[in-house]
């Protein structure tokens, strides 16, 4: 394993690589899964965003979704109290609506009809938001927390990395009693050894690629 330093653009141009080199292997029309991953102060959401663009330059048409979209209901999330790390871990993503609605549709075979999102959990209901049609030869970025190790369908995984000190000082106080999660997601699932692509963010203007 070597760690190579790099810079914002540099990590958004290798993940690019590697999402294109993906693309060469499917059929022109087929879709390509890709998932961001890493805990929210390691801002998965921002590469994603910023894969984009240079997505769409090489010529490849985009979907943009966030797990954060699929969260179940705030009874199924706080069934165990709001703040549960296990919870967190087991409870708060609807894995199996993410996988029926966005994930299945975009593989090969599938409709190519997806929901870019299903529940406002800000609001706790529903988005109603009405399902797209993927074009041919769509990239699929999601971005989420947590989404490692769950047999969720993916072609690509990048998991932004974040050293435990790093991680409890950029969690609000507010948010401490997320850290137990965090601790046992990387035991149980060990993401710098699951992820396709490592991303080291513990200083967000000097990242390094984790390369095995």
């Amino acid at each position: 394993m070597r760690v190579r330093p790099s810079t914002p653009g540099g990590v958004v141009e290798h993940v690019v690589d590697r999402v294109l080199a993906a693309v060469a292997t499917r059929d022109s029309a087929g879709h390509l899964r890709v998932a961001v991953d890493g805990a929210q102060v390691a801002r998965p959401g921002e590469l994603a965003d910023a894969l984009v663009v240079p997505l769409r330059a090489a010529g490849h048409p985009v979907v943009r979704v966030s797990a954060a979209d699929f969260l179940r209901p705030a009874s199924l999330r706080f069934e165990h109290g709001r703040q549960d790390p296990d919870a967190l871990v087991d409870d708060w993503l609807d894995g199996s609506a993410l996988a029926r609605e966005v994930l299945d549709p975009l593989a090969p075979g599938g409709s190519g009809h997806y929901l870019p999102s299903l529940w406002d959990a800000a609001r706790d209901r529903a988005t109603r938001a009405p399902a797209q049609a993927a074009p041919d030869g769509a990239v699929l970025v999601l971005d989420g927390t947590l989404l490692l190790g769950r047999w969720l369908d993916l072609d690509l995984t990048v998991h932004v990395a974040l050293r435990e000190a790093t991680l409890r000082r950029r969690t609000s106080p507010g948010d401490l009693w997320m850290l137990p999660a965090f601790a046992r997601y990387a035991r149980e699932v060990d993401p710098e050894a699951t992820a396709d692509v490592v991303v080291r963010a513990d200083d967000p203007a000097r990242p390094a690629l984790v390369e095995r």
